[in-house]
C-alpha cells in the first residue's frame, strides 16, 4: 500500500516511479514512495535510507562531484544514472528537492535502449540528460511552489506535462546519444507554435520573447523542433547576457537578472532565424560552438548548441551563427 502520508504533492499522480525523502543528520531518509516505485523496486519501507535503493543497482554514476546520497542531502540539481542488475533495467533519476532538506527523487526507466551503455559512456550520458532535462525541471519546480503558495490544483497539471517533456526529452537524448539520425516528420509543422510552445518550457523570467510574423510551417518532427527551441532559447536566456554565449550550464538566475534581453524568432526566404539583443558570441568561435563540449563556463557540459545541430541534421537543414544587428547571437536555420 502507498505511503503519502508525508507527501506535499499526490505521488500516484505520477506515471513514474517516485520516492519522496527528508533528511536528517545527513542522511536522506523515505518518507513516501507510490505504487509505479512499489512495483518497480524490491520492498523499501520509509524511515529507511535513499541510499539503500542506490544499493539494488550495480552501477550507480552521477554528474555531480559527490556520491548521489550526499548530493540527495545537499539538493543538487544533478541526474543519477543507474544501472540495473537482476529484475532492474537502467534507470536516470533526477533530484526534484523542495527545500530544507527534503524532495523527491523521480525514476524514469532506460530499459527500451538496451544498448546504450555499450554505445556511449555512462558519464557522457548522464551529463546530456542533465543539461536537457533543466528546461522542464526549472519549469515544474516552479509550478510546485506556486501550488504550495496558492493550493491552486491546476499547476499539478503543469507539473505532470513538464515531467512527461522531461521522459520524452530522455528517449531523445538518448537516440542521439546512440549516433541516430531518425526524425519523424509530419505535415505543415508551424514554426511559429513550436516557438511559442517552446517558450513556455524554459525559465524566461527574465526574457521577452517577439515573434515576427509571418513564420513559415515545414515537413518537420514536431517534437524535436520544439527541443530545438527550447536548447537555442535557454542559450539566449542564459547567456546572452553574459560577456560570451555559450552552449554550457551557467548560473541563469545571476545571467538573466543581469541584464534582461529580448529574444526574435523570424522568417528567412528558405527558413527562420532566432535572434537575441545580447552580448553574443566571439567570432572566432562562430565555427566551434555546435562541438560537442565546447564551453566557455566552468563546469560546462557544452552541449545544448550540439544537440541543435544533430536535430537540423537530422531533418537535413543547415544552421549557422552569425552576429545580430544590435551585436547578438544570431541562429539562421535552413530547410
Amino acid at each position: 500500500m502507498t505511503n503519502q502520508s508525508n507527501a506535499a504533492i499526490p505521488l500516484d499522480m505520477h506515471p513514474d516511479p517516485v520516492l519522496a525523502y527528508a533528511s536528517e543528520d545527513g542522511t536522506a531518509y523515505i518518507t513516501a514512495t507510490n505504487d509505479a516505485f512499489e512495483t518497480a523496486f524490491d520492498d523499501n519501507s520509509t524511515e529507511e535510507p535513499v541510499a539503500s535503493v542506490f544499493e539494488q543497482f550495480g552501477v550507480v554514476e552521477s554528474t555531480g562531484d559527490e556520491e548521489p546520497a550526499t548530493q540527495l542531502v545537499r539538493g543538487d540539481d544533478v541526474g543519477i544514472y543507474l544501472d540495473g542488475v537482476g529484475e532492474h533495467g537502467a534507470y536516470v533519476a533526477r533530484i526534484v528537492a523542495t527545500g530544507d532538506g527534503t524532495g523527491y527523487l523521480v525514476f524514469t526507466a532506460l530499459d527500451e535502449y538496451p544498448a546504450v551503455a555499450e554505445t556511449a559512456g555512462v558519464g557522457d550520458i548522464a551529463s546530456v540528460l542533465s543539461h536537457d532535462l533543466r528546461n522542464p525541471l526549472d519549469v515544474a519546480k516552479a509550478h510546485l511552489r506556486a501550488a504550495r503558495e496558492t493550493g491552486e490544483t491546476e499547476h499539478f497539471d503543469a507539473v505532470a506535462s513538464a515531467h512527461d517533456r522531461m521522459s520524452q526529452r530522455i528517449r531523445d537524448v538518448l537516440v542521439l546519444a546512440r549516433g541516430d539520425s531518425v526524425v519523424e516528420p509530419a505535415e505543415d509543422v508551424s514554426i511559429r507554435d513550436a516557438a511559442e510552445d517552446a517558450w513556455q518550457s524554459v525559465e524566461t523570467t527574465h526574457a521577452t520573447l517577439d515573434v515576427q510574423e509571418p513564420l513559415p510551417t515545414t515537413t518537420a518532427d514536431p517534437d524535436r523542433v520544439r527541443r530545438l527551441f527550447e536548447n537555442v532559447f535557454r542559450n539566449s536566456v542564459e547567456h546572452g547576457s553574459a560577456a560570451t554565449l555559450s552552449s554550457s550550464e551557467h548560473d541563469s538566475e545571476a545571467t538573466a537578472a543581469d541584464s534582461p534581453i529580448t529574444v526574435t524568432v523570424g522568417a528567412l526566404e528558405n527558413g527562420f532565424y532566432v535572434a537575441d539583443d545580447g552580448k553574443g558570441v566571439p567570432p572566432d568561435d562562430h565555427d566551434v560552438v555546435f562541438d560537442p563540449g565546447y564551453s566557455t563556463a566552468d563546469g560546462g557540459t557544452g552541449l545544448g548548441l550540439a544537440i541543435v545541430e544533430r536535430i537540423v541534421a537530422a531533418h537535413d537543414w543547415d544552421v549557422t551563427l552569425t552576429a545580430a544587428h544590435d551585436g547578438g547571437a544570431r541562429f539562421e536555420i535552413r530547410f
